[in-house]
């Protein structure tokens, strides 16, 4: 059985990052756990919960609700940056 905690983090409207997440995960897994082979991997991870957590603070401040948006709102957001 999954946590709750681990059930959260599996949800693509909680979980902005889950993709990178899973794409580290393979990395790792692939390559021995060897961080320096997944390195780009790790980057792109970064960024996307850098990039998300912005929105979330921006929307916080605003008083949006929920703080971070679901997964077809972000998905809009995405594509009207290109």
């Amino acid at each position: 059985r999954m946590s709750r905690h681990a059930k959260k983090l599996r949800d693509h409207d909680i979980n902005p990052c889950l993709a990178e997440t899973d794409a580290t995960t393979k990395c790792m897994d692939d390559n021995n756990y060897n961080k320096d082979l997944c390195r780009d991997y790790f980057l792109k991870y970064r960024n996307c919960r850098k990039f998300w957590h912005g929105i979330m603070m921006q929307r916080k401040r605003n008083g949006v609700k929920p703080e971070m948006p679901p997964a077809e709102e972000r998905k809009k957001i995405l594509e009207s940056m290109g």
